[in-house]
Formats: C-alpha cells, sequence, structure tokens
C-alpha cells in the first residue's frame, strides 16, 4: 500500500479492547473510511485463546510492551513492571478476564464533576449494547452484542469455604456484581465464550475485518499525530523501518491506552510546557494535564499453606489431575483452564471508607505464584489479596525524550496519600480475620506472605509497600472534564485542537473501583454513538 495515495476518514491509533470496538461501529457506516493501526500482530497462537493463557502471555514480549515505573517509597524502593498488549486486542488478548463495571456512583461522581452524559444511567446503555451475557436475563445486562460474558466455570472447594467465611464474617452474598452494586462477595464473571477468551480482537474486529471499508495494518508503530493549524490532518508512522505520513478527512482518533496516548501527546506537542520545552518539542497546544492524574490499583496478597493438597499447586503437577483439567475444558468449557486472575471476590467498605461506596476489592484464588508468568509455588498455596477501590494517591507521566521510541517515565505514586495507607493495612487484616472464620480456619496451616511476624500496623505498612504491585489499571493520564485544565472535553475531544480525540481509559477522570476493561469497552461504545451523530 503506497501510504500517500488514500486519506481516510478516521485513523485509529491502537487495536486494543477500544480501537477495535471502534474499528467495528465506525466501519458499519459504508461512507466511512477507517484505518487501524497497531504496533503490534494479530493475535494467533493457543495461549492467546485459551482463557488461562494469561499466565504465558501477560510477561510475553513478543505480545506485549514492558513498561517500568520508577523506584517509590510507596513500592518499597522497586521499580514496578507494567505489561501492555502490544497486539492485536491490545491488553484485552492478555489480561485476567475478569469482566465487572464498576459501582454505579463510579459513574455518576464523573457527571458530578460536570461530565454529561457520563452517569451510570447514561452509561448502562452501552455497556450492555456489547455484551452477550449468558447467564439469566437482567436490566443491567445485554444478550445480544459481540462481546462473551460468562458466569465463573470452574468451582473449588477452598474459594467455596473462603464465600462462607466471609460471610461469617459479615459481608453479605452478591450473586452479580454487575447488577444492582458490587458490594458483597461471590463469583466473578469473566470475558470467555463457550471455551476461548472473548477479547475485543475476537468479538468485535475479526467478524469485521473483511470490510472494504476498513483498513488494518499491523507492525506499525504511530510515532506522532501530524497537524496544520492546530488541526490534526494525520499521523506519522514508522513501518518496516520507514516513516511515512497518513492523511485524515475527518479526524485522528487515539486508543493507544494510558500509557502511550499520553505520550503521543506530548510527543506531538500537546502537554506540559516545561515537559516539551525540556524534550525540544514545539508546541501546538500547551495542556498541563497530560500525563497527569495518573492512578492505578495496587494491590496486596496474603498466602496461607493449605493442610491438604487441593490447592491448583498441586493439582497441576499430578499428571492425571491435569488430564482432568484438560478434559473438562475441551468437553465443556469448563475446570480450572478457564479460571481469571480471581475466581470469588468481592467489595466491602471498611471503616475507612469517605462515603457509601465500597472502598476494597477481594479476589481469591485457589493457587498462590509470586507473579504471572513463573510457576506456581510447590506447596499446597492459597491467595486472597485486596486492592483500594479509590486510591487517592495520583501519579504522573511525561516523555523523557522527543523520541517516540522511548519509554516514558512512569512515577504511580502509590500509598502517598495516608487513606491509601490506612485501608491497605486494614485491608490486610480483615483477610486475615476471614481466614479465622470457623468454615475456614481448620483448612490452613501457617500463612506464608505477609507471614505470621508481621503484625503491627507499621509493619504491614512496611510488607506492602516491599510486597505489593499493580493489578494492571493505569487510568486518568488524559482526563476527561470540563475545566480549563481537561485534556479532553466530555465528547473525548483533545481541548486546544481541533479534529482529534483520545478514546482508552485515559480520559477516566475516577478510576473505577474494580477491574477497568469493561468500562474501557462502555468508554469506546458511547465515543462511537457520539461520533456518528455528529457526522
Amino acid at each position: 500500500m503506497d501510504f500517500g495515495e488514500v486519506k481516510f476518514t478516521h485513523i485509529i491509533v491502537g487495536a486494543g479492547s477500544a480501537g477495535c470496538l471502534l474499528a467495528n461501529r465506525l466501519s458499519a457506516k459504508v461512507s466511512n473510511r477507517v484505518l487501524l493501526l497497531e504496533a503490534g500482530e494479530w493475535d494467533r497462537g493457543f495461549w492467546l485463546k485459551l482463557p488461562v493463557g494469561y499466565y504465558k502471555t501477560m510477561n510475553n514480549p513478543k505480545v506485549s510492551r514492558h513498561f517500568s515505573t520508577e523506584p517509590s517509597v510507596g513500592s518499597g524502593g522497586r521499580s514496578i513492571n507494567w505489561p501492555r498488549g502490544r497486539v492485536i486486542g491490545g491488553s484485552s488478548s492478555i489480561n485476567g478476564l475478569i469482566f465487572i463495571r464498576g459501582q454505579h456512583k463510579d459513574f455518576d461522581d464523573w457527571a458530578a464533576l460536570g461530565n454529561s452524559g457520563w452517569a451510570f444511567n447514561d452509561v448502562l446503555p452501552y455497556f450492555r449494547k456489547f455484551e452477550c451475557f449468558n447467564g439469566a436475563d437482567s436490566q443491567f445486562h445485554g444478550h445480544h452484542g459481540e462481546l462473551q460474558v460468562s458466569e465463573l466455570r470452574n468451582s473449588h472447594p477452598y474459594c467455596n469455604a473462603w464465600l462462607d467465611a466471609a460471610k461469617q464474617y459479615g459481608l453479605p452474598r452478591n450473586s452479580d456484581f454487575n447488577a444492582e452494586t458490587t458490594e458483597g462477595v461471590g463469583e466473578y464473571q469473566l470475558s470467555i465464550g463457550s471455551r476461548w477468551r472473548s477479547s475485543s480482537a475476537s468479538a468485535f474486529l475479526k467478524p469485521v475485518q473483511h470490510r472494504k471499508n476498513l483498513t488494518i495494518m499491523t507492525k506499525v508503530f504511530t510515532e506522532r499525530v501530524l497537524f496544520e493549524d492546530k488541526v490534526a490532518v494525520g499521523v506519522e508512522v514508522l513501518a518496516n523501518g520507514e516513516r511515512h505520513k497518513i492523511f485524515s478527512e475527518s479526524e485522528v482518533i487515539l486508543s493507544a491506552g494510558s500509557i502511550q496516548s499520553p505520550q503521543i501527546l506530548q510527543v506531538s506537542g500537546i502537554g506540559p510546557a516545561p515537559v516539551l520545552k525540556r524534550c525540544g518539542i514545539e508546541m501546538i497546544a500547551e495542556s498541563p494535564n497530560v500525563g497527569k492524574n495518573l492512578q492505578d490499583h495496587y494491590q496486596m496478597r496474603t498466602v496461607v499453606e493449605m493442610g491438604s493438597n487441593n490447592s491448583l499447586n498441586k493439582q497441576i503437577r499430578n499428571p492425571i489431575e491435569l488430564a482432568k483439567m484438560g478434559l473438562s475444558w475441551a468437553l465443556s468449557g469448563r475446570g480450572p483452564l478457564t479460571i481469571g486472575a480471581g475466581q470469588v471476590g468481592g467489595a466491602m467498605r471498611t471503616r475507612h471508607a469517605p462515603s457509601s461506596k465500597p472502598d476494597l476489592q477481594l479476589f481469591v484464588m485457589p493457587l498462590s505464584v509470586d507473579k504471572p508468568g513463573e510457576p506456581l509455588h510447590t506447596y499446597s498455596g492459597f491467595t486472597s489479596a485486596i486492592w483500594q477501590c479509590h486510591p487517592k494517591s495520583r501519579g504522573s507521566l511525561e516523555i523523557r525524550s522527543s523520541n517516540p521510541a522511548d519509554d516514558p517515565l512512569i512515577e504511580p505514586n502509590y500509598l502517598s496519600d495516608e487513606l491509601d495507607q490506612k485501608t491497605m493495612v486494614e485491608g490486610i487484616k480483615i483477610l486475615r480475620e476471614i481466614y479465622q472464620q470457623p468454615k475456614f480456619r481448620d483448612l490452613w496451616q501457617t500463612e506464608i506472605v505477609p507471614g505470621k511476624k508481621i503484625q503491627s500496623d507499621d509493619q504491614i505498612l512496611d510488607a506492602i509497600r516491599a510486597g505489593g504491585g499493580t493489578v494492571y489499571h493505569p487510568v486518568g493520564t488524559c482526563r476527561m472534564g470540563v475545566d480549563k485544565n481537561a485534556v479532553v472535553a466530555p465528547n473525548l475531544k483533545v481541548n486546544g485542537v481541533k479534529s482529534l480525540r483520545v478514546v482508552d481509559a485515559s480520559i477516566m477522570p475516577l478510576i473505577t473501583s474494580a477491574n477497568t476493561n469493561a468500562p474501557t469497552y462502555m468508554i469506546a461504545e458511547k465515543a462511537a454513538d457520539m461520533i456518528q451523530h455528529e457526522s
């Protein structure tokens, strides 16, 4: 293809969760000519399809680009690895599968900041539009969309006992975290079809990839947006070692994610003036909050050694049990090969909750591991973990140079706010109390993480700093708002320029309380609707 011979109505940068859905919706209008650009390749490979395959793919550099945060006090002086999907489907092709929208008030809070049209009742139709839920009919679920959403497919006695213990502790059961509330404990829903992962690629892009008005280009790295008189007119890309310019007639849409969308803006001349000056970049529009407002969920786990060998740690080392797992998945699409990054869990309010919303998310697995991609522990491990739903700490991201290939400087500032520290410490105490309930206390032998010697609040906080980590939910770096410093307006158009939008998790003004993939789909669905109504 001659890069300069065709003008597209819409250029979408990034074929991830948002980008694939956008490409589907915008190319449905035959008069549109849509170009979708992706730095990675097509999502080919067994491990990208198998639900539990994220244990193999998340840290695989062939399909995941790895960014590193700056060492900080909040992370115990460590740099934290942030993998992001570099493949068609983006992080939806390598994530932990959990499908949860968040609390209703998450979105009402967006609207309360002046973002009209983003309250829960406004965005629920967009959630329902893309969803194909295999459970019971509900006003909160869609059944005719493309993304397959499934109830949990694997029951485990340890997880069931933990749910009973959580109820004894005082947490109510919740049969559907995507209905009235996330509060309570229960089973997580997952983005899985009959047997395989349901990603943005499989759900939204592959069914329409042969549309004549949709062009998909892989292994193309977008370096910057091109402007004429503050109007975005195209992008400059690197393909096969050569630079090319591609032009748009309507607009450029950045769906490169919470790290690379703000990076592209800054390299293109939109961002904080001091950063652009330091890097020798000509300013197109001063936008001081590009890369600011960075939020992420920081998690801490507890690990106990169980008294029997029913942990998946042991079962996967037993050839007979492993064969049973494979057979269960192949014949019925059930069993341990379908589990997500949390099998059961829920949300609750601690005594530090600043409002009526839950401030703590819990997730539980009948296994233990240091991090995805590493072997499960050899002992019979069980994990329960927490993250703070709405951290007060704010980080930032900025480019190191004018070179688009250089990783940006990422400073999450984890646990820099005292409320975050108190909430996380309280969370570990609560997990320990659940372990001590009658339904669970006789099942385990000893606490491995953080360890029984860790008892005082200061000791627990130090353990959280030294042993916690990301849940891979960076958001907020291209904040949506109505104030003069907002990066994008509620219609997701970039302030200070024309014909440029950002459509991905970076526009979230406040992080949602739970996993961020489902809200990212919603953002893209709503954006597509706004774009179509403008044309």
